[in-house]
């Protein structure tokens, strides 16, 4: 059934509007809803796990060596290693900003038990949920440092850099990176685009100075006052004091879209020296790298944030930018074609003026003018009877 002129008019307004509206969305969502969307979720919960390194260098100094028994502290060579990570967000957190909590354990697989523990730490942190970075309160985070009977202590650290996430769309630079370590931040370096299991990734590289752990936290195991013997120096039964340094190499694999650390690794390597320049007795060295598991783990985590972000700034867009142009046209069409011209309509109180038609020969009928003289002739019955004209100014 045809569509009436107001009606057409009226869906052609609708149309139109609908697909303005669209190509307004269109528009808008890569600039508003995206922005919404890229962000650090607020229901992260990573467990990541680095291995030594096969074939490479392993060294642990046995701690009970250091400090009982005859001889020189002895250090373990081939020494399995494993480290993991847990970091969960903890309150306060919000639509900008959210807190951290990460637990790591070092420790040594060929031991059983407690014995196997090397380090331990608990870092707590509150980021940017964009960029990565410290919020700017002071403090913003915080570092367990002891272990008592009631549990982890924790001491009030300032971060400076980023630590677990990268920013939303990492580039191609340098970035601050925060070592827990020393609680300082080093330059995270660019050194290359490169493919991780067919991801696109971003490798950085930071290198943290030799450090004395002595400057950073005044522990006991920080400096220790040991025989010249046991350090396995010359100087027999003299008291000799060592510092333990700290250096670092740290590699990270980013996805640049989400920020995801999808595979990392670290050269540590902690040592006494009675100055840094000099390495002594090595208390720990390896290179420990996340695992397959780790990174597969990495890799969909990253997926499905990067098809979010992909569905709102790019999928969800197309669609509505095509439904409004088709909107918009067909809107336009219907518009220009109910705008044409109507029939001429009939004026009120007038008869309609009917076709005429031919007249059978015997139905034709003679209309006379005032001047008797016959005149066109139609068919009988279509109209009135001739009126014959009066002249008012004729005297009987």
């Amino acid at each position: 059934m045809a569509l009436s002129a107001g009606t057409r008019r009226t869906v052609a307004c609708v149309l139109v509007g609908l697909g303005a509206a669209l190509l307004v969305a269109a528009l808008m969502i890569p600039t508003y809803t995206v922005s919404k969307v890229a962000k650090t979720p607020l229901d992260l919960e990573i467990t990541t796990i680095a291995e030594n390194q096969k074939g490479e260098e392993s060294l642990v100094l046995d701690s009970k060596s250091l400090t009982s028994g005859d001889g020189a502290a002895v250090v373990n060579k081939d020494v399995p290693l494993i480290s993991q990570r847990f970091v969960t967000v903890e309150e306060p957190s919000d639509a900008d900003e959210m807190t951290l909590q990460a637990g790591t354990t070092l420790r040594r697989t060929d031991v059983q038990g407690d014995t196997g523990l090397l380090t331990a730490a608990i870092d707590r942190v509150t980021i940017s949920r964009t960029t990565g970075m410290p919020v700017d309160d002071e403090p913003n985070g915080s570092i367990a440092v002891t272990v008592n009977n009631e549990g982890s202590v924790m001491e009030p650290v300032q971060h400076t850099g980023i630590g677990y996430r990268f920013p939303i769309g990492t580039e191609k630079k340098t970035y601050p990176y925060f070592d827990i370590n020393v609680r300082e931040s080093f330059d995270a370096n660019f050194i290359e685009e490169t493919e991780i299991n067919n991801m696109k990734v971003y490798r950085f590289q930071m290198t943290v100075p030799v450090t004395s752990t002595w400057d950073v936290v005044q522990s006991p195991t920080n400096r220790l006052t040991l025989p010249a013997a046991k350090w396995g120096v010359e100087g027999g039964d003299a008291p000799v004091t060592m510092t333990r340094y700290y250096t670092n190499v740290r590699d990270l694999w980013v996805e640049p879209q989400t920020g995801t650390v999808i595979k990392g690794g670290e050269s540590i390597h902690l040592f006494y020296g009675r100055s840094g320049d000099k390495p002594e007795v090595t208390a720990l060295k390896s290179h420990l790298v996340f695992d397959e598991a780790t990174v597969e783990s990495q890799i969909a985590i990253a997926k499905e944030n990067t098809d979010k972000l992909s569905l709102f700034g790019r999928v969800v867009p197309i669609v509505f930018g095509v439904l409004g142009v088709l909107a918009l046209l067909a809107g336009l069409f219907l518009g220009f074609r109910g705008g044409g011209t109507a029939a001429h309509a009939t004026p009120r109180g007038a008869r309609p003026t009917p076709a005429p038609t031919a007249a059978p020969d015997n139905a034709a009928a003679t209309r006379w003018d005032g001047d008797d003289a016959p005149t066109t002739q139609f068919p009988r019955g279509d109209y009135d009877a001739p009126t014959e004209q009066i002249d008012i100014d004729k005297r009987p």
